[in-house]
């Protein structure tokens, strides 16, 4: 009885490190798929279903970290690109900025 629980708690045992290791690859995992451009994150956790990811995984912490960025005070702002309210065309901050003229971002609403 005792060789039968020794064998028992070392299968135990090994099932749990087994899930363990799985669980830290898929953490990692996840948190690559988190650093890649959003529209790459948004296509692979489309095809995980429910709440899955917000279950099993840090999932709040894997993104803090992952989309923490490296800028400092200071810094210039990143360029990039977005479209008018009314559709109407694209602003890119580098052509804002290349007038000379202060640029006030505002995300958010303010209603």
């Amino acid at each position: 009885m005792s060789t039968r629980r020794k064998l028992l708690k070392r299968a135990l045992l090994r099932a749990f490190a087994v899930i363990a290791l799985v669980w830290v690859i898929a953490c990692c995992a996840l948190y690559q798929v988190m650093r890649q451009p959003p529209e790459t994150f948004a296509r692979f956790i489309a095809k995980i279903p429910g709440p899955v990811p917000f279950l099993l995984f840090p999932f709040e912490t894997l993104w803090t970290h992952a989309r923490a960025g490296g800028l400092q005070v200071g810094d210039p702002a990143p360029d990039f690109s977005l479209t008018k309210l009314d559709k109407s065309a694209p602003v890119q901050l580098s052509s804002l900025t290349s007038q000379g003229r202060p640029v006030v971002l505002i995300f958010g609403s303010y209603t």
